[in-house]
């Protein structure tokens, strides 16, 4: 299959509202049908990834899937997702050694990869696309959004927690004066936001989250939270809790969700054990409930910014940019890892798109309320 094939360019201002693709056309290999029947998206990924089956349009044919009331999996499936579901509450699995895992699992598989697919800035998450034309334009956008929100001024000591590859880090310094920590478990991410910070107030260190020790005017996080563990989102935010001076702001952009729960979506449920299995192993997506009250801090949330429909729009364009810059990555990682990563591209598209989980910009202050804050959009 031609990698173009995977996505229409329309797509990337509208998502296709219907296909013609129907499950039993899309599986006619037999034991593409039975790996869905017996696993469901989890087995179905692992088809694509096989070869045995194709769409014209992934993104629509896993939105398809969503939609679908999920049906009985079977016995060994279930016990995947109840050990998946059991054990972050059981283990805390990113101490120590842990918490450098998804590091080396993900971030460090190859700096190439993520240059071929980002924008320019190296943005590995949502962008904002409320006056944007372009992935560019709309990585820039959220990063902007994110320093008004938390109201940068110059000389303020600001913290990056999950710095990736010092795209916040380097905005925030150049634009707004600031001085910035930034800390990340990658050493990959950490070499190239050295380089692209260099001359500039910014420190980046390989660091846990958990050892800082030192005060902020401003803490930021962007879509880093999600990879700390289910037992560790109370210590993630007693951490920025501690590391925040008295009415200084936090701002986290952060996807939640249901998931692997009672009242979770099964279809959703059985795509997430095949995210835990071959992208983001122990992650985790905190609930709504989790991040409005913080306990055991002195957190107040002043403002929660939903813009899901944005990160739909965000995955369809790594996806175009991931396949049309195949060929330059072709020979190091090969065909399996292109499905592979295009199911997980697409899938996560069209699980924005259903509903089934959410980004938001949440802007939290130390030490209650304050009145005069404006929202900013």
């Amino acid at each position: 299959m031609s990698p173009s094939l995977l996505l229409q360019p329309e797509s990337l201002t509208e998502p296709p509202k219907s296909s013609s693709e129907t499950l039993e056309s899309v599986l006619s290999d037999p034991t593409a049908m039975r790996q869905f029947r017996k696993g469901g998206l989890l087995g179905l990924g692992e088809a694509y990834m096989d070869g045995r089956w194709e769409s014209d349009h992934l993104d629509q044919f896993m939105f398809d899937r969503f939609k679908e009331s999920g049906t009985r999996l079977s016995a060994s499936t279930r016990a995947k997702m109840l050990m998946a579901a059991v054990l972050p509450r059981l283990f805390d699995r990113q101490s120590g050694a842990g918490a450098f895992r998804i590091g080396r699992f993900h971030y460090d598989l190859g700096n190439d990869l993520f240059e071929t697919m980002l924008d320019r800035s190296l943005t590995y998450t949502s962008g904002y696309w409320a006056e944007a034309d372009d992935l560019d334009a709309a990585q820039e956008a959220k990063l902007e959004l994110l320093c008004r929100k938390l109201d940068l001024q110059p000389g303020m000591r600001v913290l990056d927690i999950g710095c990736g590859w010092g795209n916040f880090a380097h905005h925030a310094a150049s634009r707004h004066g600031v001085e910035v920590t930034g800390i990340t478990v990658s050493v990959e991410q950490a070499d190239v936001a050295r380089d692209r910070c260099s001359g500039l107030p910014v420190d980046i260190r390989i660091q846990d989250y958990r050892d800082l020790s030192e005060s902020f005017d401003r803490i930021a996080s962007i879509e880093m939270i999600e990879a700390v563990g289910r037992r560790n989102i109370p210590k993630f935010l007693g951490v920025v809790d501690r590391s925040l001076v008295q009415g200084g702001l936090f701002g986290l952009q952060v996807i939640s969700g249901d998931m692997l729960s009672r009242t979770s979506n099964a279809r959703m449920d059985q795509f997430v054990l095949w995210l835990l299995k071959y992208i983001f192993p122990d992650g985790y997506l905190p609930h709504d409930d989790e991040l409005k009250k913080p306990s055991g801090t002195d957190l107040c949330v002043l403002d929660w910014h939903r813009f899901s429909q944005d990160y739909d729009r965000t995955l369809l364009a790594w996806a175009e940019r991931f396949n049309e810059g195949w060929s330059s990555l072709s020979e190091r990682y090969g065909e399996r890892f292109r499905r592979q990563w295009n199911y997980y591209l697409n899938g996560c598209a069209a699980a924005f798109r259903a509903g089934h989980i959410n980004v938001q910009q949440v802007v939290y202050a130390k030490g209650g309320g304050r009145p005069d804050y404006q929202p900013i959009r």
